[in-house]
């Protein structure tokens, strides 16, 4: 029989793909356009260029990209635990946090295995809990759009693997007490991994949150993980990383695609952290546009979260979602909803903050109504 006639008998079987994956949703990233006018704020990425320090190194670094990265990353570990105080046996990199994210799940879960993470939060979280073979357990949000700890406790079972905390919180942006953390990590198993994801720590206020190294020292299950992406402005080149106990860190350089952080990404990483004034610098320019916006956009009538990410949140119903979407459609401005449960918008320049203000108070009559947890499982 021919190939083609192989291909076109009746009972022919063809490859199929897991029932995990072909049931599995796609990730939805941050609407972009090309357009000159348009407000790009639906992604939480920098709104500056790249650091001049940075790009000479992106620059001088592509001259080698005919030959592979060092799959260990060891100089950039290095430089990264000489910036935290730990040992570079402690990191392990990747693609971004969500890459060193995928690397955790990977080496901690086997199929059934079950992940609790509050809900709404990073939309990646299911997706690559499933892709595992593993259970995503969500939790709602608080009253406060804040993680439910005791619920989130209540929920652990002996099939628990992983807990994710994620402070700032994705796309709420708030954040968790440093004593809700030590007390949560310490009423829960030993044996259970707790990742603290703190993609946007640097742009929270001093003390808003846990001091997750601290905690990390103390409690050998508690896992950090970061990212270069928000803050150091490396959206484009992605590299995240871990710390965690060495053991585990081991396991994870281990479950890493090999390559996957690349030879510019590692150098930009490593020139973002020698230039870190100039980044904290841009950080307080953020929050200084964070703290205005929200105060405008409060004595409009809207009520938000006390964000402590590079973006601000509003809890609205679909209706009001598919209002405000709309409106910034048409005002060339574009932001990340959420079905069932609102709209993020991330903090940029001050023109561009500008915009966001004057349409929000031509629509702040119609004022979100109070908040009420939607417990959906929507991804």
């Amino acid at each position: 029989m021919t190939r083609d006639q192989l291909l076109t008998a009746p009972e022919t079987a063809v490859p199929t793909l897991r029932g995990a994956v072909a049931g599995l949703p796609s990730y939805i990233p941050g609407r972009r356009s090309a357009g000159r006018d348009v407000a790009a704020l639906a992604s939480n990425e920098s709104h500056y260029d790249p650091l001049p320090a940075v790009v000479s190194a992106v620059a001088e670094a592509a001259g080698r990209m005919n030959r592979y990265p060092d799959m260990a990353a060891v100089e950039l570990r290095e430089r990264i635990a000489s910036h935290l105080g730990v040992t570079a046996g402690e990191l392990a990199v990747g693609p971004g946090s969500v890459g060193v994210l995928q690397q955790i799940v990977t080496g901690l879960c086997d199929a059934g295995d079950e992940v609790i993470f509050a809900w709404r939060s990073f939309e990646a979280y299911p997706i690559l809990i499933e892709v595992a073979g593993a259970r995503p357990v969500r939790i709602p949000l608080d009253d406060a759009e804040g993680h439910d700890l005791d619920a989130m406790a209540a929920a652990v079972t002996e099939r628990t693997k992983v807990i994710l905390l994620c402070t700032p919180n994705n796309p709420t942006g708030v954040p968790i007490s440093h004593e809700r953390v030590e007390a949560f990590v310490q009423s829960v198993r030993s044996d259970i991994l707790v990742v603290i994801d703190e993609a946007y720590v640097e742009y929270a206020e001093a003390g808003s949150g846990p001091d997750s190294l601290a905690l990390y020292r103390r409690y050998p299950n508690v896992c950090i993980l970061r990212t270069f992406s928000k803050a150091y402005g490396l959206a484009g080149l992605r590299v995240g990383y871990a710390v965690a106990a060495p053991a585990i860190a081991e396991g994870l350089r281990r479950t890493a695609l090999p390559f996957s952080v690349s030879g510019l990404a590692q150098k930009a990483a490593i020139a973002s952290l020698d230039a870190g004034e100039q980044m904290e610098a841009r950080v307080d320019a953020v929050k200084r546009e964070r703290a205005r916006m929200a105060a405008q956009l409060e004595a409009q009538g809207w009520k938000l979260p006390a964000s402590q990410g590079n973006f601000l949140w509003i809890r609205a119903d679909d209706d009001l979602r598919a209002k405000l979407v709309d409106a910034f459609d048409r005002a060339d401005i574009l932001v990340r909803a959420y079905q069932g449960d609102g709209v993020r918008i991330t903090v940029a320049d001050p023109a561009s903050n500008d915009r966001v203000l004057r349409l929000l108070a031509a629509h702040a009559a119609r004022k979100p109504p109070t908040y009420n947890p939607i417990r959906s499982t929507d991804n």
